[in-house]
């Protein structure tokens, strides 16, 4: 089976891939980091979409690979083995598409942060962690923030 672990960046799925090196014993390992393409942050928020636009979904998706392999090195760093990651556009929503991926690879866990970069977003929409856990049919780890 395979360990999939959200991953974005953010100090959160950070201590989540440090949390899953410390705790959990030795499986093969996928780091995935779900990035929106413009057109569907434009569909979703449609009166930002003038700010957007200056950005462009080959950038994000760049990035967002970026974030992945650094979310890989992590987990090697931290201790998991047999680490692979992967950069996923969304179609539909972030949540959804850690999800499918989980159902994808047939995950034994998903492991994700608490709070991921969307910040305020998450609040008025709710989390992406939240929506994890009540919609993958399998074992899911929340991962509180580190204590400073």
């Amino acid at each position: 089976m395979t360990i999939l672990v959200a991953y974005d960046g953010s100090a959160d799925s950070r201590a989540a891939i440090e949390f899953a090196a410390k705790h959990l014993a030795a499986e093969p390992t996928l780091i995935v980091t779900v990035w929106e393409p413009l057109l569907v942050q434009l569909k979703r928020y449609p009166l930002a979409g003038a700010a957007v636009v200056a950005d462009s979904s080959e950038e994000w998706r760049v990035q967002a690979e970026q974030y992945a392999k650094e979310g890989a090195e992590l987990a090697i760093a931290a201790g998991l083995a047999d680490v692979t990651y992967r950069a996923v556009a969304d179609r539909e929503s972030i949540w959804r598409t850690i999800v499918d991926v989980a159902d994808e690879v047939d995950a034994s866990l998903v492991v994700t942060g608490s709070r991921g970069l969307a910040g305020v977003r998450s609040v008025l929409l709710g989390s992406v962690s939240n929506h994890v856990l009540h919609h993958a049919h399998r074992p899911t780890l929340i991962v509180p923030p580190a204590k400073h």
